[in-house]
């Protein structure tokens, strides 16, 4: 597939998974959710493997760093993101996830000593923008308290974790490493460090009653976990985590086309125009839409 029709493929899925998540909540704990969801990827990708007779073995420094991405991708950015919409409204999540951009730029840098693209950095800017458009109006119904900052916090950690764990990715994948494998591992690892932590919690383990909370789980874990990531992930490898991370700013459009289908989402002239912010910034990131200006130091790879 292209470069393209990955990032379709991706938007497509992850934006559709915003509608999925809402069913599961209520019976069951967020944290016992997100354990479930890559349990069941994990053993969907361990079935692939073994019918396709793919190797599982790999060295033991890539486990390390796979156990690390696990940590930081499946474990910490998930618990931490649904603790941080227990007190905070989701318009604020999706504004505050086009951070996740600079993150993975400047931990790109950092960690992997790869240039900071230009091009990346502006459109992230456009889609930071086109994402408050669209929002606008959900920001009058803040509250400003101490819970709002204690989720603010807890969705920038997140965020944070999310652009390490990409990076790690990045680094991983640069090894050769299949997408496939890495990914079963990597999603083996963070479902332990989720159990591990629920041990340590008073958390009433129970099966849900509600058949879409069921339904809702195989779409999340084969589709939003198995296909999405694993196209995520080669997006990763082929373009690097700094422009695949921009599908974040990209798939709320998603997410909103569907709530207007299905919850009756009204449109309003902000969220027109931060569409349009939003797609002229993913053509400036992707390197569609040319930028007269200046050369950088070190802009060349």
């Amino acid at each position: 597939m292209t470069n393209t029709q990955l990032f379709t493929a991706v938007v497509l899925i992850w934006g559709s998974t915003w509608l999925a998540i809402t069913f599961q909540f209520g019976e069951v704990d967020p944290i016992l959710s997100v354990a479930f969801r890559f349990f069941l990827a994990a053993i969907i990708l361990g079935a692939f493997c073994l019918f396709k007779k793919l190797s599982l073995k790999l060295p033991l420094h890539i486990h390390f760093k796979m156990a690390i991405a696990g940590l930081c991708l499946y474990a910490l950015d998930y618990t931490l993101l649904y603790q941080s919409q227990q007190y905070i409204i989701s318009a604020i999540v999706a504004v505050m996830s086009s951070c996740m951009v600079y993150i993975n730029v400047v931990l790109r840098r950092v960690l992997l000593k790869k240039p900071m693209r230009r091009e990346v950095i502006i459109g992230a800017t456009c889609g930071m923008v086109g994402i408050s458009l669209i929002f606008m109006p959900e920001f009058g119904k803040i509250k400003a308290d101490h819970l709002l900052i204690l989720g603010i916090s807890f969705a920038f950690v997140s965020f944070f974790f999310a652009g390490l764990g990409n990076v790690l990715s990045e680094r991983i994948l640069d090894h050769g490493t299949p997408v496939i494998q890495m990914n079963f591992w990597a999603m083996s690892y963070g479902v332990l460090f989720i159990l591990c932590y629920v041990l340590f919690q008073d958390l009433e383990w129970r099966l849900p009653t509600n058949p879409h909370y069921y339904f809702s789980m195989l779409y999340l874990s084969l589709f939003g976990s198995v296909l999405a990531f694993g196209a995520y992930m080669k997006l990763l490898r082929q373009m690097g985590s700094d422009k695949a991370a921009y599908v974040v700013l990209v798939y709320p459009i998603v997410a909103l086309l569907l709530s207007t289908l299905f919850e009756g989402y009204q449109w309003h002239l902000e969220a027109l125009i931060g569409v349009c912010v939003v797609l002229l910034g993913n053509g400036i990131a992707m390197g569609k839409i040319p930028l007269v200006l200046p050369k950088w130091p070190h802009a060349k790879q």
